[in-house]
Protein backbone atom coordinates (compact mmCIF):
# COMPACT_ATOMS: atom_id res chain seq x y z
CA UNK A 1 0.00 0.00 0.00
CA UNK A 2 2.38 2.39 0.69
CA UNK A 3 3.55 1.81 -2.94
CA UNK A 4 0.01 2.64 -4.35
CA UNK A 5 0.51 5.64 -2.10
CA UNK A 6 3.43 7.14 -3.36
CA UNK A 7 2.09 6.58 -7.24
CA UNK A 8 4.46 3.76 -8.32
CA UNK A 9 2.07 0.98 -8.14
CA UNK A 10 -0.16 -0.77 -11.24
CA UNK A 11 -3.65 -0.09 -10.70
CA UNK A 12 -5.89 1.08 -8.61
CA UNK A 13 -6.29 2.27 -5.67
CA UNK A 14 -9.85 1.59 -4.33
CA UNK A 15 -9.54 -1.85 -5.23
CA UNK A 16 -7.62 -4.33 -2.69
CA UNK A 17 -5.40 -6.40 -3.49
CA UNK A 18 -6.45 -9.75 -5.08
CA UNK A 19 -4.55 -12.07 -2.17
CA UNK A 20 -6.57 -9.61 0.37
CA UNK A 21 -10.41 -10.54 -1.78
CA UNK A 22 -9.19 -14.10 -1.57
CA UNK A 23 -8.46 -14.81 2.31
CA UNK A 24 -11.31 -12.17 2.90
CA UNK A 25 -13.70 -14.59 0.50
CA UNK A 26 -12.53 -17.50 2.39
CA UNK A 27 -13.09 -16.12 5.63
CA UNK A 28 -16.41 -15.11 5.07
CA UNK A 29 -16.53 -18.38 3.90
CA UNK A 30 -15.89 -20.47 7.23
CA UNK A 31 -17.36 -18.12 9.07
CA UNK A 32 -20.85 -18.31 7.34
CA UNK A 33 -20.27 -22.28 7.02
CA UNK A 34 -20.01 -21.73 10.93
CA UNK A 35 -22.69 -19.85 11.29
CA UNK A 36 -25.11 -21.93 8.71
CA UNK A 37 -24.28 -25.37 10.28
CA UNK A 38 -23.88 -24.65 13.74
CA UNK A 39 -25.45 -21.04 15.10
CA UNK A 40 -28.31 -20.48 13.03
CA UNK A 41 -29.97 -24.08 13.60
CA UNK A 42 -29.56 -23.63 17.40
CA UNK A 43 -31.55 -20.10 16.92
CA UNK A 44 -34.03 -21.48 15.16
CA UNK A 45 -34.18 -24.92 17.59
CA UNK A 46 -34.22 -22.27 20.49
CA UNK A 47 -36.73 -20.02 18.49
CA UNK A 48 -39.12 -23.51 17.96
CA UNK A 49 -38.88 -24.10 21.59
CA UNK A 50 -39.69 -20.49 22.62
CA UNK A 51 -43.17 -20.72 20.12
CA UNK A 52 -44.11 -24.06 21.38
CA UNK A 53 -43.27 -23.14 25.11
CA UNK A 54 -45.83 -20.04 24.14
CA UNK A 55 -48.32 -22.22 22.24
CA UNK A 56 -48.44 -24.45 25.02
CA UNK A 57 -48.75 -21.83 27.49
CA UNK A 58 -51.85 -20.41 25.86
CA UNK A 59 -53.61 -23.97 25.23
CA UNK A 60 -52.72 -24.44 29.03
CA UNK A 61 -54.44 -21.25 29.63
CA UNK A 62 -57.18 -21.71 27.52
CA UNK A 63 -57.90 -25.71 29.18
CA UNK A 64 -57.87 -23.80 32.66
CA UNK A 65 -60.29 -21.35 31.30
CA UNK A 66 -62.26 -23.96 29.98
CA UNK A 67 -61.70 -25.71 33.30
CA UNK A 68 -62.58 -23.08 35.17
CA UNK A 69 -65.69 -22.02 33.17
CA UNK A 70 -67.13 -26.01 33.36
CA UNK A 71 -66.37 -25.38 37.63
CA UNK A 72 -67.87 -22.65 38.10
CA UNK A 73 -71.36 -23.67 35.81
CA UNK A 74 -71.20 -27.01 38.39
CA UNK A 75 -70.89 -24.64 41.02
CA UNK A 76 -73.58 -22.73 39.86
CA UNK A 77 -75.92 -25.52 39.55
CA UNK A 78 -74.85 -26.85 42.75
CA UNK A 79 -75.78 -23.38 44.54
CA UNK A 80 -78.96 -23.71 42.70
CA UNK A 81 -80.00 -26.82 43.77
CA UNK A 82 -78.60 -25.75 47.53
CA UNK A 83 -81.16 -23.28 47.09
CA UNK A 84 -84.01 -25.36 46.42
CA UNK A 85 -82.78 -27.70 48.96
CA UNK A 86 -82.83 -25.25 51.59
CA UNK A 87 -86.41 -23.60 50.75
CA UNK A 88 -87.79 -27.24 50.32
CA UNK A 89 -86.51 -27.66 53.97
CA UNK A 90 -87.79 -24.48 55.05
CA UNK A 91 -91.09 -25.64 53.93
CA UNK A 92 -90.82 -28.72 55.47
CA UNK A 93 -89.63 -27.55 58.79
CA UNK A 94 -92.65 -24.87 58.20
CA UNK A 95 -95.23 -27.78 57.92
CA UNK A 96 -94.14 -29.83 60.63
CA UNK A 97 -94.01 -26.75 62.99
CA UNK A 98 -98.03 -26.43 61.91
CA UNK A 99 -98.66 -29.95 62.26
CA UNK A 100 -97.07 -29.84 65.31
CA UNK A 101 -99.10 -26.59 66.67
CA UNK A 102 -102.34 -27.84 65.54
CA UNK A 103 -101.39 -31.06 67.77
CA UNK A 104 -100.99 -28.86 70.55
CA UNK A 105 -103.50 -27.03 69.99
CA UNK A 106 -105.80 -30.26 70.07
CA UNK A 107 -104.10 -31.46 73.36
CA UNK A 108 -104.51 -28.16 74.72
CA UNK A 109 -108.08 -28.41 73.56
CA UNK A 110 -108.81 -32.04 74.54
CA UNK A 111 -106.60 -31.37 77.66
CA UNK A 112 -109.42 -28.24 78.54
CA UNK A 113 -112.75 -30.19 78.03
CA UNK A 114 -111.39 -32.71 80.29
CA UNK A 115 -110.75 -30.29 82.95
CA UNK A 116 -114.00 -28.63 82.09
CA UNK A 117 -115.98 -32.29 82.28
CA UNK A 118 -113.81 -32.84 85.77
CA UNK A 119 -114.71 -29.70 87.12
CA UNK A 120 -118.69 -29.66 86.08
CA UNK A 121 -118.36 -33.89 87.90
CA UNK A 122 -116.77 -32.07 90.54
CA UNK A 123 -119.54 -29.36 90.99
CA UNK A 124 -122.29 -31.92 90.87
CA UNK A 125 -121.25 -33.90 93.71
CA UNK A 126 -120.31 -31.31 95.67
CA UNK A 127 -123.76 -29.80 94.90
CA UNK A 128 -125.40 -32.81 95.57
CA UNK A 129 -123.24 -33.46 99.25
CA UNK A 130 -124.37 -29.87 99.66
CA UNK A 131 -127.98 -30.42 98.52
CA UNK A 132 -127.79 -34.02 100.77
CA UNK A 133 -126.41 -31.73 103.89
CA UNK A 134 -129.05 -28.67 103.31
CA UNK A 135 -131.60 -31.95 103.53
CA UNK A 136 -130.53 -32.94 106.70
CA UNK A 137 -129.93 -29.86 108.36
CA UNK A 138 -133.33 -28.17 106.89
CA UNK A 139 -135.20 -31.32 108.15
CA UNK A 140 -133.13 -31.00 112.04
CA UNK A 141 -134.42 -27.59 111.99
CA UNK A 142 -137.97 -28.10 110.66
CA UNK A 143 -138.29 -30.92 113.53
CA UNK A 144 -137.25 -28.70 116.23
CA UNK A 145 -139.42 -26.22 115.29
CA UNK A 146 -142.48 -28.11 114.40
CA UNK A 147 -141.67 -29.57 118.08
CA UNK A 148 -141.85 -26.20 119.17
CA UNK A 149 -144.93 -24.87 117.24
CA UNK A 150 -147.18 -28.60 117.87
CA UNK A 151 -145.49 -29.14 120.89
CA UNK A 152 -144.78 -32.55 120.71
CA UNK A 153 -142.18 -34.31 120.76
CA UNK A 154 -141.47 -35.91 117.16
CA UNK A 155 -138.74 -37.88 118.56
CA UNK A 156 -140.17 -41.13 116.31
CA UNK A 157 -137.30 -41.46 113.51
CA UNK A 158 -140.35 -42.88 111.17
CA UNK A 159 -142.40 -39.61 111.73
CA UNK A 160 -139.43 -37.42 111.76
CA UNK A 161 -138.29 -38.41 108.38
CA UNK A 162 -142.15 -38.21 107.10
CA UNK A 163 -142.47 -35.08 108.38
CA UNK A 164 -138.88 -33.98 106.85
CA UNK A 165 -139.62 -35.90 103.23
CA UNK A 166 -143.34 -34.14 103.16
CA UNK A 167 -141.89 -30.58 103.89
CA UNK A 168 -139.11 -30.40 101.66
CA UNK A 169 -141.54 -31.54 98.98
CA UNK A 170 -143.38 -28.52 99.67
CA UNK A 171 -140.17 -26.59 99.84
CA UNK A 172 -139.25 -27.90 96.37
CA UNK A 173 -142.67 -27.37 94.50
CA UNK A 174 -142.93 -24.17 96.01
CA UNK A 175 -139.22 -23.25 94.68
CA UNK A 176 -140.26 -24.29 91.37
CA UNK A 177 -143.52 -21.90 90.73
Amino acid sequence: MYVAAEGGGHGNILLPPLAEIIVGLVAFGVVLFILVKFVFPRMEAMYQARVEAIEGGIKRAEAAQAEANKLLEQYKAQLAEARTDAAKIRDDARADAEGIRQDILAKAREESDRIIAAGKEQLAAERQTIVHQLRTEVGTLAVDLASRIVGESLADEARRKGSVDRFLTELESSGAR
